[in-house]
Formats: structure tokens, C-alpha cells, sequence
């Protein structure tokens, strides 16, 4: 047994590894050191909600309910369910109020976790005003137009969208669908 110290080899090894773990951890803290400085967030909120007294209702009926054990809402529950952060800007509430009563028919499928025999079954079986004031609360859960949880892409055109569509979109799509970013555009936009 070699009781002297470390063979070549393995001195080049653990400075390797002892120069990524001092560039990890400089870089961490020269991050840390510019987003303090320059007051941006690293993760910027891009969902917002201004409650009605109805929404504040369902939002605590929502929490009551266990149904942060499997959706994420307000930025607090899980992940196990869809999150539901913004879905007020995908879903319309009378959209939302069908769903929660008859979530299957909505989809036409059976749901993972709402349908029967399913843990969240009972979703379709609270009363009536459960029902409404969990449907405003989703309604008024919003996001940022442009981010990830919004309907809408980032205002205005975007050269690069353009692009891809022009090569990639079958010419049949322009007369099928609409351009989701024309939705309230000016007319001189409209007509790019």
C-alpha cells in the first residue's frame, strides 16, 4: 500500500474539478451580483389576478377543496394537474362554468383526474355556487399577453413568426384559420 500522495493523473483530475467548482460558483455570484444591481427578477411573474368578491370566494373554495394537491393557481399547489395559472386568458368563463360541471363533454373524453370514479370526481357534484365561484375565480386568473400561459403571442409582428409561417404553414391554413395576432390589430396591420 502507497502511502505518498497522489500520482499525477490524479492531481490533474481534482484541479479540473476544483476549477468548475470555483467557475460555478463565481458565476453564481457575479449573477447574483448584476440581478440585484440591475432590480431585474430572474423568473419575472407573468400571471396576474385582480379578484372580484366572487373570485376571492371561489379562490378560497379552491384551496378548501384540496385542489392545490393537484393544479397550481396563484403560484401555490402542485403540478400534478394542469396548471392553472392564466387560464383566464385562454378560457372564457362561460367555457370554464361547462367544464366545471361537465368536464368529459367539454373535452370529449374522459379526463385524467375528473372523471368517474377518478379523486377529483366530485368537482361536478358541489353545489351550484362552488360550482360558479371556482368558474370566476379560473376566469380572472390571467396572464401576460406574450407569455407562456397567455392565448395571445408577444404584441405586434414578430419577422420571425412571419418566417416560419411562410415556410412551413400550408397555403390551405390561410383560408381555414386566422392569425390569432390580428385580433384586435389595427387595419393597416391586418393587411401584412
Amino acid at each position: 500500500m502507497k502511502t505518498g500522495g497522489l500520482r499525477l493523473g490524479e492531481k490533474v483530475l481534482f484541479g479540473i474539478a476544483a476549477a468548475f467548482v470555483l467557475f460555478a460558483v463565481v458565476s453564481f455570484v457575479a449573477m447574483e451580483i448584476y440581478r440585484a444591481h440591475s432590480g431585474k427578477k430572474m423568473y419575472a411573474a407573468t400571471s396576474h389576478y385582480d379578484f372580484s368578491p366572487e373570485g376571492l370566494n371561489g379562490s378560497q373554495r379552491f384551496r378548501e377543496l384540496g385542489c392545490t394537491s393537484c393544479h397550481r393557481a396563484v403560484r401555490n399547489g402542485t403540478n400534478s394537474g394542469v396548471n392553472l395559472d392564466g387560464i383566464g386568458s385562454r378560457r372564457s368563463l362561460d367555457y370554464l362554468n361547462v367544464f366545471m360541471r361537465e368536464p368529459e363533454a367539454t373535452y370529449g373524453t374522459q379526463t385524467m383526474d375528473h372523471g368517474a370514479g377518478k379523486g377529483a370526481a366530485y368537482v361536478a357534484q358541489l353545489p351550484e355556487q362552488d360550482l360558479h365561484s371556482l368558474a370566476v375565480f379560473l376566469s380572472e386568473l390571467k396572464a401576460t399577453q406574450g407569455s407562456p400561459d397567455a392565448r395571445l403571442p408577444v404584441e405586434g409582428r414578430s419577422g420571425f413568426i412571419d418566417e416560419m409561417v411562410k415556410i412551413w404553414a400550408p397555403s390551405s391554413w390561410k383560408s381555414q384559420y386566422h392569425d390569432v395576432r390580428e385580433e384586435g390589430a389595427p387595419a393597416h396591420d391586418k393587411d401584412r
